[in-house]
């Protein structure tokens, strides 16, 4: 009868090996997030959980937990470098609540950045590293016979590091270098997902107390007033020295420009609720008086029918009207807002070629905007979202001298495809920086311009950004902070906002502790109001 040979000492091996591979895939999550890979050198899960399964009979039931375990530490992956990846572009954690449903923007972004083939390649290349590391943690995960020292050598460390993963997961950190990234992460979102169910229903049991009903503005009756929102024009533009050597000396040169045309200005700051991105939460917020700083409240703020400045400006007499030249699908939140009139992308007519992610570039907004206000004989509400200063921040404009020339925006042809793409500029991060700045530079040229050659007599004019950019470009530590800007040819009614803190001029005040976006429709409401 023969004899199964006994493996060799060098079977067991590959043991440790696959134990070594999990540990650096479980670890790289925290590496990217936190940038200190000598602080997260040992993932314990990765060094007691090969040695389990290696003891375990090959059996069909071994084999199907062995696949749920792996699908689980891959969603515990997937979750770490999601949030790795929010907090560097948003500044926040990954919310598995209300971050699911906003991955298909994923997609949207990467194809007004680098093409449908493009986007499509990258998404299909993560799909199939995903499943190759899926793949290659189940195998690792397998039965294998064990014999000699190396089996005891396993086994030992093995026991070591189940020991170590319960004095983690009880709060006992025994080796500094050692983590439980797995238990950590799979606990911190079931954490996140229970008490943001719980703030859902806190949100809609306290709304009622927190809704500001609809108020008229008489003091602004009979008058237009046009909010302009500047994407990703935030404090850092103006306080770091990165950056303010480009947009001081705009700020700087305008403010006597508006001056000597009978144009008063006055500028302050705001906090907005989120950094790097979704915009829509500042809009929210500043028109509607309440903090919005996730997008569950978002959804919630609609659904429930929270009033807003739309609501108070019909409740005023005006016809209310919206430019959203970024938005290119179906954008049922402009109904729930309740606007007359609502220009998405398709709307404006815009002939010149898309500019990377940006559809179409400022000065072509703010031009057709002339025309759309034109048509409404009303006191016109207007909110306008400038993207020009979104990444991936090229190419870069100039300001067309004659806006008449700007026409239906074939004039921007000669820069759809000049240099750099986003994927040469992407590879130098000082770079990126510089043309980051540039964008915000021209969004302000555009807009003070526009209001210099056609902001009304009767016209206020408040120009802001919607959120700092992300901590990946300005750093890890941004104030919250946004400039925000009050035009009106008009003293009168620049005045309630100089008593509140607001400078002279387009530069804006010292850094100190602003109010929120969600203070504005409040100050409107006592500034303007019925009294």
């Amino acid at each position: 009868m023969p004899v199964t040979p006994r493996p060799g000492p060098l079977a067991d091996w590959p043991l440790l090996l696959a134990a070594g591979l999990l540990n650096l895939v479980l670890v790289l999550p925290l590496w990217l997030r936190f940038g200190e890979p000598g602080a997260h050198w040992i993932a314990l899960e990765a060094w007691w959980l090969p040695v389990l399964f290696a003891w375990l009979a090959a059996h069909w039931t071994t084999h199907a937990v062995r696949a749920t375990v792996a699908v689980v530490l891959i969603l515990a992956v997937a979750a770490g470098l999601g949030d790795a990846a929010t907090q560097h572009f948003l500044g926040r954690s990954l919310n598995l609540y209300f971050d699911l449903p906003a991955l298909a923007s994923v997609h949207h972004l990467l194809v007004g950045t680098l093409g449908q083939t493009e986007a499509v390649a990258i998404l299909a290349l993560g799909a199939v590293l995903l499943l190759g590391v899926l793949i290659a943690v189940f195998r690792g995960l397998r039965p294998i016979p064990l014999s000699g020292g190396v089996a005891g050598l396993a086994l030992g460390i093995g026991a070591l590091a189940a020991v170590l993963t319960v004095l983690e997961v009880a709060g006992e950190r025994v080796v500094p270098v050692a983590r439980t990234p797995v238990v950590d992460t799979l606990a911190f979102q079931s954490r996140q997902i229970r008490e943001t169910h719980q703030a859902r229903r806190q949100f809609e049991s306290t709304v009622a107390d927190r809704e500001r009903p609809v108020q008229p503005l008489p003091g602004l009756a009979g008058r237009d007033v046009y909010l302009v929102f500047v994407e990703s024009y935030g404090a850092s533009v103006t306080d770091d020295p990165r950056f303010s050597g480009v947009v001081l000396p705009r700020l700087e040169a305008m403010a006597p420009r508006l001056e000597a045309a009978g144009l008063h200005a006055v500028t302050g700051r705001l906090n907005a609720p989120i950094l790097g991105g979704q915009s829509w939460l500042a809009h929210a917020s500043l028109l509607s008086g309440v903090w919005i700083d996730n997008p569950l409240w978002y959804r919630l703020l609609l659904e429930l029918g929270q009033p807003t400045l739309v609501d108070d400006f019909q409740a005023t007499g005006h016809e209310t009207l919206t430019v959203m030249p970024a938005i290119t699908m179906p954008w049922p939140e402009g109904r729930a807002y309740g606007f007359d009139h609502i220009f998405a992308a398709a709307d404006l007519d815009y002939a010149g070629p898309p500019l990377n992610w940006v559809t179409m570039p400022d000065q072509f907004t703010l031009h057709r905007f002339n025309a759309l206000r034109a048509s409404v004989d009303a006191p016109l509400f207007a909110k306008v979202a400038l993207v020009s200063s979104h990444a991936p921040w090229t190419p870069i404009l100039p300001l067309i001298d004659d806006w008449e020339q700007v026409a239906d925006g074939q004039i921007f042809a000669p820069w759809g495809d000049t240099d750099p793409s986003p994927e040469t500029l992407w590879q130098d991060m000082d770079r990126v920086r510089d043309h980051f700045a540039r964008s915000v530079d021209y969004s302000l040229h555009v807009s003070l311009d526009w209001a210099l050659r056609f902001l009304e007599d009767d016209a206020l004019l408040i120009l802001l950004g919607d959120h700092q950019a992300a901590p990946l470009i300005i750093g890890e530590t941004p104030s919250p902070a946004v400039p925000v800007h009050l035009i009106s040819r008009d003293p009168q009614l620049l005045a309630p906002f100089r008593e509140r803190g607001f400078v002279p001029g387009l530069v804006p005040p010292r850094p100190g502790q602003p109010a929120g976006m969600d203070a504005f429709r409040h100050w409107l409401h006592a500034d303007f109001g019925p009294g």
